[in-house]
């Protein structure tokens, strides 16, 4: 059922946006969750992820890692955790590709713009809130 009459529900046109969204709009795409007690803290539930966070893989074959984001790879889609490789056949080490939905962030590099982020997602959340224990 269609809500909005300004937005496509067709497949071929949502995925030429996904696939051909300018790396602004990847940025927003490319989200993780944020583990329980971050969540508790912040009262946020996901944040675009960045490199230098602290990540934890929890699927995938590579399910219980842990490391450092090393680089966050917008044009395909993925993000490179360190020590999360594969060693090639000429003996050179590759970075494996993990999509960011597949990773819960443990540890946040924070600096103003993203305690700005944190903090408007916050209030924007508490006021929804209060708005729906009043209806």
């Amino acid at each position: 059922m269609k809500f909005s009459q300004d937005v496509s529900s067709s497949r071929r046109k949502s995925r030429k946006a996904h696939f051909a969204a300018p790396s602004s709009v990847r940025r927003k795409i490319m989200s993780s969750p944020l583990n329980k007690e971050l969540r508790v803290k912040h009262s946020v539930r996901s944040i675009p992820i960045r490199k230098d966070d602290e990540v934890l893989i929890v699927r995938g074959s590579h399910k219980g890692k842990e490391g450092k984001v090393t680089q966050v790879y917008r044009k395909k889609w993925v993000i490179h955790v360190e020590r999360v490789s594969r060693e090639k056949s000429n003996g050179s080490t590759v970075p494996i590709g993990i999509h960011p939905s597949n990773v819960v962030v443990t540890s946040l590099k924070l600096d103003k713009d993203r305690r700005a982020i944190l903090e408007r997602k916050s209030t924007k959340k508490e006021t929804k809130d209060v708005t729906m224990a009043e209806a």
